[in-house]
């Protein structure tokens, strides 16, 4: 089992988080009422969930781009299917175009995970007299005495009583319904029964709570199976997670409820609500942004087509452009350089066609000026 002081980093500030909440609320409803510890866990999820939300909107949008170039990985193993190592070479190689990082994916989930251990601990070392192996705080099992006078994390030894003494419809936030009854002695002031509530008490508020916590579950993985693109449900590796996420996990919270204090099921049933919730204005406003891009590229498209009733000009890119600039500059140069008759000094007629004069009579014994003309043009 790992050693819970290697994760006092984590400790702090989860007891931090619920300590301040449970004053706040300690102020309405008393520091001893057990609707002030519970809002306490809850406002701790709130708490937690916001600081991750960047990282969430990060996770969601990873996904969907990954979603995106499916077809494309698709083609990729099935061209180097074989080929582990060129087939990596390629993946790595298609993330690097797209900017794609696969770990953003996973960082929501498994920032999640030491939080979870964090909170779990935390709730649980209000009782020490847990038997599990290894214990809590280093293996160190502690009497009911020992317990309610023993400080937990930032929380005092006033504190620590106020959490044991409080009560939820009857039954204490960290009792669940394998606890043994040994426990149930620090819940007591006197240290010593009858105690003031029963197994049955546990029975009635955990189970409506482990049906909500795997209802929401089950919906939060339906809302991420939906959006889901055709592409990516036909992956077998992606049916299978698909499966899990469904059916799986949701037994598992249902199973493994009995194990876990009310506590921690106000943390779960909270935490898979606020996934909802999320995930639903998360993925609106994802789809407006999609929609705004598509808006916006096709009023992009519209202004680079042509006119209704214009030639579309094919096959004029810069060159064409440069040499119409060259032509209209050479034309402009010839009509400066030209007679009255548009034409430059001994140059041939713009059309093409030969325009005759009448020939002056040569000077007896002189050469005729046509063949001088013809051999003037030649040399120039």
């Amino acid at each position: 089992m790992f050693n819970p002081i290697s994760l006092d980093y984590v400790y702090y500030p989860v007891s931090a988080i619920l300590w301040f909440w449970h004053k706040v609320f300690g102020y309405i409803f008393g520091a001893d009422s057990g609707i002030s510890w519970a809002l306490g866990v809850v406002l701790l999820v709130c708490t937690l969930r916001a600081i991750l939300y960047k990282p969430f909107v990060k996770q969601i949008r990873t996904t969907r781009q990954m979603q995106e170039f499916q077809p494309q990985m698709q083609a990729l193993r099935k061209k180097y299917g074989k080929d582990r190592q060129k087939l990596a070479v390629e993946m790595q190689k298609l993330q690097k175009e797209h900017g794609f990082n696969p770990l953003l994916g996973c960082l929501p989930a498994l920032l999640q995970v030491p939080v979870f251990i964090g909170l779990y601990h935390v709730l649980h070392s209000f009782n020490r007299m847990a038997t599990t192996t290894g214990g809590f705080f280093g293996g160190v099992h502690m009497t009911a005495a020992q317990t309610r006078n023993t400080p937990n994390y930032v929380f005092s030894v006033h504190d620590v009583q106020s959490f044991l003494d409080a009560r939820l419809f009857g039954v204490p936030l960290s009792a669940y319904v394998q606890q043994p009854e040994k426990q149930w002695d620090a819940f007591m002031t006197t240290l010593h029964g009858p105690y003031d509530f029963s197994k049955w008490q546990i029975i009635v508020l955990s189970v409506p709570l482990m049906l909500i916590a795997g209802i929401a579950t089950h919906m939060n993985a339906r809302a991420s199976v939906a959006r889901q693109t055709a592409v990516a449900a036909e992956n077998p590796q992606t049916a299978i997670m698909n499966k899990l996420m469904l059916y799986v996990f949701p037994l598992g919270v249902l199973v493994g409820g009995i194990f876990l204090p009310i506590a921690i099921l106000l943390y779960w049933v909270t935490q898979n609500i606020w996934t909802y919730c999320q995930q639903h204005i998360v993925f609106g406003r994802l789809d407006k942004e999609d929609q705004e891009k598509k808006r916006l590229a096709q009023e992009k498209r519209a202004e680079n087509a042509p006119k209704p009733g214009a030639k579309p000009v094919r096959g004029r890119g810069k060159a064409a452009a440069d040499a119409d600039d060259v032509t209209v500059s050479l034309a402009k140069a010839g009509e400066d350089a030209s007679d009255g008759d548009g034409r430059a000094d001994g140059d041939a007629p713009t059309d093409g066609k030969a325009v005759s004069k009448p020939a002056a009579t040569p000077k007896p014994g002189a050469k005729p000026a046509g063949n001088r003309n013809r051999s003037k043009g030649r040399r120039r």
